[in-house]
């Protein structure tokens, strides 16, 4: 069997290194609370809304209309990025037009695209 040439035979090379990451570790609910959040992102229609809201406010018809997408499909996709705090909406009379909740939602965006462009 070969050894793999990736780990070591120590059990800590670094250890004011280890003690320093060790003691800023988050908890176990705050991970799978940023998973739960990533998880969201993963899905190319949500980033496709995230997408053409960021682009501009808008109301369900109208993302529907640039997705070629029903309006059911549409509202189910921004009933989740609203419960994960990443749109926002409010109404206009009988009609309610959505946003990015927030600029990090807009950077966080910007940041992916950059990464593959790069």
């Amino acid at each position: 069997m070969s050894k793999n040439p990736f780990s070591c035979d120590c059990s800590v090379v670094h250890e004011a290194a280890v003690r320093c990451v060790t003691a800023k570790m988050l908890s176990d609910a705050d991970f799978a609370q940023v998973t739960t959040f990533f998880k969201v992102l993963g899905d190319p229609t949500r980033m496709r809304i995230i997408w053409a809201l960021e682009q501009h406010e808008l109301c369900v018809c109208d993302i529907a209309n640039i997705l070629d997408m029903t309006k059911s499909a549409v509202s189910h996709q921004l009933s989740t990025l609203r419960k994960a705090k990443l749109v926002k909406f409010r109404r206009d009379g009988k009609t309610v037009y959505y946003s990015l909740a927030d600029d990090h939602v807009r950077q966080m965006l910007d940041a992916g695209l950059e990464h593959i462009y790069e």
